[in-house]
């Protein structure tokens, strides 16, 4: 039993560690299917809870940011005052429409298509290419700067990252800085994004966990996962946002680099 429950912490801290920075936590578990024999790595149940755990975590960082948005949105349809809040909202609703639309339709079947571990390999040294490119670029343009093309031009680069390996974080961090965003306001911007992508992930997962069979004995288990999973992408994301007000993305694209030739020369 103890075991069990330190395989289902490991999974919580890698996926609270990785989501947060632009390493692609999909890419990580695939990787680990290939080298560790683990069933919870297959467990697409367990992989909805502790997402779960990071989006918690993601919305209590940024329940501000949220509650100014969602407010400013109701006000609109009242008063007809377009504020700067309720752009950004529109923004958001723009930016993510491309990879709802994508991952509502095409998902499994990409996912099938392209998860194999060279792609993963590959796709790791992309992301540290891209990272590369724009690991000093930080541009002067804030959050009221933010346009149409911004976000559809982040929204559709996001659409990229249902391939395992390709980072989501790093991709729209990526487009952010091509379209002269300040990195800070670049990395809010994907994460304001991650948010509704994440919630109805979460919501059309709900059914399959409930219809589990044996969920009284994983409620242990999962609790403990998603418990994990918070805790750890809460502490991670405030340390990355202190790098990217601060430093550049040069370790992460090394990082990416690395791992990517070891997957292609040894799995």
């Amino acid at each position: 039993m103890f075991i069990n429950i330190l395989k289902y912490v490991f999974l919580g801290v890698i996926q609270g560690f990785i989501e947060p920075i632009p390493i692609s936590s999909s890419g990580h578990v695939f990787i680990l299917k290939n080298i560790i024999n683990l069933s919870v790595l297959s467990d697409l149940n367990f992989e909805i809870i502790v997402n779960a755990g990071s989006l918690l975590a993601i919305i209590i960082i940024y329940n501000k940011e949220i509650g100014k948005v969602i407010k400013s949105f109701f006000l609109f349809f009242k008063d007809k005052k377009f504020t700067i809040d309720f752009k950004y909202c529109c923004l958001i609703i723009i930016g993510v429409i491309p990879v709802g639309i994508v991952g509502l339709l095409f998902k499994s079947d990409i996912e099938r298509v392209l998860s194999n571990i060279n792609i993963v390999g590959i796709s790791f040294i992309i992301t540290a290419l891209l990272l590369f490119l724009v690991r000093n670029k930080n541009g002067i343009r804030e959050k009221k700067d933010i346009n149409f093309l911004d976000a559809l031009f982040i929204g559709l680069s996001q659409v990229i990252s249902v391939i395992p390996g390709i980072s989501r974080s790093g991709i729209t961090l990526v487009a952010g800085s091509f379209r002269g965003l300040s990195r800070i306001n670049a990395f809010d911007y994907s994460f304001m994004m991650y948010i509704p992508i994440s919630i109805a992930s979460t919501f059309i997962g709900i059914k399959d966990i409930c219809s589990i069979s044996n969920l009284h004995e994983l409620i242990i288990p999962y609790g403990i996962g998603f418990i994990v999973s918070f805790i750890v992408t809460f502490f991670t994301m405030e340390w990355f946002k202190r790098i990217v007000k601060k430093t550049n993305f040069i370790v992460f694209s090394i990082y990416c680099l690395v791992l990517g030739l070891l997957v292609l020369i040894f799995m």
